[in-house]
C-alpha cells in the first residue's frame, strides 16, 4: 500500500498511548485513500499488503471529518465487530456519505477535510444511584458516555467534552441527541456506559 503520507497530532487526553506512531501512520493513511476512493466514485477493493498485525485486531473506531475545524461527518460503532483497519475503513466511508446531517463529501471539498480517528476501549457499566451521583462519577475530557434509556441511547465521544465541559449541560445534550427531553437522563431506568479513546488526527498545511 502506497499512500502520501500526513503529519499528525495526537490531541491530549489521560489515557495511555497504545498504538505506535507508524501504526497511526498505516490507519490515517488508510483512512485518506479510503476517502479519496469513495468520493471519486471508485469504490473497488483496495490492494492493503502490510498491514501492522495489531491492527488485525477486533476493534471499535469512530472516524471524524472536520472541514475548517466544523463537524463535516462522524460514524463510528462503539462495540467491536471487525478487524480495526476494516472499521477505519468502513467508518470512513460512512462519515463521508451516509451521516444523515450533512450532505455527501464532494471531491472539491478533498483537500479541506481533516480526519481524526479514536479507537476505543470496550464499553463498561457506569454504576451510579442518583443523578447526583452519576455527575460525580463522570470524568470530563476522559470518559466517552453512552446513555440508555428504554429503547432509546445515544454517545458522546470524550472530545466532545471540548464542547460542552459542563457535565449537566453534557448530560442534556446526550439525552437530545438520543432524540428524548434534555432532562431525561435524572429518571430512573437511565444507563450509562464509559469508555475510553485514543485519538489522532492529520495536521492539515
Amino acid at each position: 500500500m502506497s499512500f502520501n503520507k500526513q503529519e499528525f497530532h495526537i490531541p491530549s487526553i489521560d489515557e495511555p498511548v497504545n498504538f505506535s506512531i507508524q501504526e497511526r501512520q498505516f490507519l490515517l493513511d488508510l483512512s485518506r485513500m479510503t476517502l479519496i476512493n469513495i468520493i471519486n466514485s471508485n469504490i473497488s477493493n483496495m490492494d492493503l499488503k502490510d498491514i501492522p498485525p495489531r491492527l488485525t485486531d477486533i476493534k471499535a473506531c469512530f472516524v471524524t471529518l472536520t472541514k475548517n475545524d466544523i463537524l463535516r461527518g462522524c460514524i463510528g460503532n462503539i462495540i467491536p465487530r471487525e478487524p480495526l483497519y476494516q472499521s477505519v475503513i468502513n467508518n470512513t466511508q460512512h462519515a463521508a456519505i451516509r451521516d444523515w446531517r450533512f450532505l455527501p463529501v464532494q471531491s472539491n471539498e478533498l483537500d479541506k477535510i481533516k480526519i481524526e480517528i479514536s479507537i476505543l476501549t470496550e464499553p463498561k457499566p457506569l454504576n451510579f444511584n442518583s443523578p447526583e451521583d452519576l455527575l460525580n462519577k463522570l470524568q470530563p475530557y476522559k470518559d466517552g458516555v453512552i446513555l440508555k434509556i428504554d429503547s432509546h441511547n445515544a454517545t458522546f465521544l470524550p472530545q466532545v467534552w471540548k464542547q460542552l465541559p459542563d457535565k449537566v449541560e453534557f448530560l442534556n445534550r446526550l439525552s437530545e441527541k438520543a432524540c428524548l427531553d434534555p432532562l431525561v437522563w435524572r429518571d430512573k431506568g437511565t444507563s450509562v456506559s464509559i469508555y475510553y479513546v485514543e485519538s489522532f488526527e492529520e495536521i492539515k498545511t
